[in-house]
């Protein structure tokens, strides 16, 4: 398109027919003059609704004139062929005009490319996680506006660990003997086990074990809070706390996942009861539904209430596999990766000996009779 313009442009330039068109450019170039001092007080920034306002007119403006120079245009076209003229300065006229029309098109729909891109460099320059400066509910909205790609430039850890990067876990292959749930092959490559750092996981949602006030803490909270910024805070002081066995979710800020849905374990220090059972399982759902409802495709949890909560990691382990597996019998379409991402060898060693039970491969006899 770009050679077939300017081949045409060539013709058009011919000094047999030039007066019009020359008065008629001058007068686009005066336009573009005034628009650009329209633009040039205004400076496009977070959190200006005025300036905001102001290129959101002069976007929509540029889209109409885009859609005014092909409605022209074909309108010159036509006339152009009404009249009849084949004279060789009739054409040049209907040329000239024609390349007046194509110019007005390209250029609105180039103001309009960069409108909107200044506006996007502007409202990023004005984002600051390392500071609670700000409002949140804006920069919340730009961040998730963004694709992965673009969201990387605010990661705050210097390192991070793409989704593509966990490896999924696999059964061995035949199969367990002693399985508590039969094989579902719909849940092939589903499960992962990472052991490391969550807030380095760039997933859709990772799963905080937090407090009921929702501001942070010891453990894995705190880490949470310390590589989202202060932000994050801000965000969970808004949402008045969570009761045992729920979950709320927020933006990720800095961290490498999109969202943090937050979870309140049980305190298991005086033993473990069918009440903490259940508020445990409850963490686990709930946190799956939400990432669900937010189109949450992957989510990592860690290892919630197993540290100075006191539900023993042993028995806390069951609890967790088998929520997951029950929750993804039923809604396997709705998630594409649950990792549990573990800390402590010894918790490692726990998921590594309780996995088959949960996800198992297809028994030895089915594996022979597929090589056969």
């Amino acid at each position: 398109m770009a050679l077939q313009i300017s081949a045409l442009s060539s013709h058009i330039s011919v000094p047999l027919y030039t007066g019009p068109l020359s008065r008629a450019r001058a007068s686009f170039q005066g336009a573009g003059v005034k628009f650009k001092h329209i633009l040039a007080p205004r400076t496009p920034q977070l959190g200006d609704k005025p300036a905001t306002s102001s290129l959101r007119g002069h976007i929509n403006a540029a889209h109409r004139s885009e859609k005014f120079s092909a409605t022209t245009t074909a309108a010159l076209w036509k006339s152009s062929q009404g009249n009849g003229s084949s004279s060789p300065r009739g054409r040049r006229s209907w040329l000239g005009k024609f390349a007046l029309g194509l110019t007005i098109g390209v250029s609105a729909v180039a103001l309009s490319q960069t409108l909107h891109t200044g506006t996007l460099t502007a409202m990023a320059l004005k984002v600051n996680l390392n500071s609670a400066e700000g409002d949140w509910k804006k920069t919340k909205d730009f961040l998730l506006s963004l694709s992965v790609k673009d969201r990387r430039q605010y990661y705050r850890p210097s390192t991070f660990v793409p989704l593509d990067d966990i490896p999924v876990w696999t059964p061995t292959a035949g199969g367990s003997e002693q399985t508590l749930y039969p094989r579902n092959e719909k849940l092939d490559q589903k499960i992962s086990l990472y052991s490391g750092d969550i807030t380095k996981l760039e997933v859709d949602a990772i799963v905080n074990a937090a407090n009921k006030t929702l501001l942070g803490g010891g453990g894995v909270d705190g880490a949470i809070h310390r590589t989202a910024g202060p932000m994050l805070v801000k965000e969970c002081a808004s949402l008045h706390g969570c009761e045992t066995g729920e979950a709320k979710i927020t933006c990720g800020y800095g961290l490498p996942a999109k969202y943090v849905i937050h979870t309140v374990g049980p305190i298991a220090q005086g033993g473990v009861g069918e009440a903490e059972k259940k508020a445990l399982r409850s963490c686990y759902k709930n946190s799956l539904e939400t990432a669900a409802q937010n189109a949450a495709r992957s989510v990592a949890f860690p290892c919630i209430s197993t540290g100075i909560y006191g539900y023993p990691p042993e028995q806390a382990v069951h609890e967790a596999l088998a929520t997951v597996r029950e929750y993804l019998d039923e809604h396997h379409d709705k998630l594409d990766r649950v990792i549990f991402c573990v800390f402590l060898p010894t918790d490692k060693e726990l998921y590594l000996q309780n996995l088959p039970l949960y996800f198992p491969a297809a028994p030895a006899e089915a594996t022979v009779k597929s090589k056969l």
